[in-house]
């Protein structure tokens, strides 16, 4: 993984364009792992229930127009980058060996 963006290619998190006429929306990736896609739906769906931030964060994007479903996407990609903040440091700490 190069960046944050492969990470959330990795993922399945990554935003792809799905514009019609006069709509201008995204939706995610369809690729990337399994595993990884029903962690971080899990996350999302755990945040929405438990943490306050979260909460009011979706409450401020319905109230801006949002579906929940735009929300979720919202939040996914937001988890992806915020878990890529955190393994950073191990990817590259890591010695790379000379094959």
């Amino acid at each position: 993984m190069t960046d944050e963006a492969s990470f959330a290619a990795l993922c399945g998190v990554s935003p792809v364009e799905q514009s019609s006429g006069k709509t201008q929306r995204r939706r995610l990736n369809g690729g990337g792992n399994r595993q990884a896609k029903a962690a971080l739906y899990r996350i999302v769906m755990t945040r929405i229930r438990w943490d306050e931030r979260t909460q009011a964060y979706l409450q401020r994007r319905t109230a801006e127009g949002m579906s929940k479903r735009e929300v979720i996407r919202c939040l996914k990609r937001y988890v992806a980058r915020e878990l890529y903040r955190h393994i950073q440091p191990l990817v590259t700490s890591q010695p790379s060996s000379a094959v």
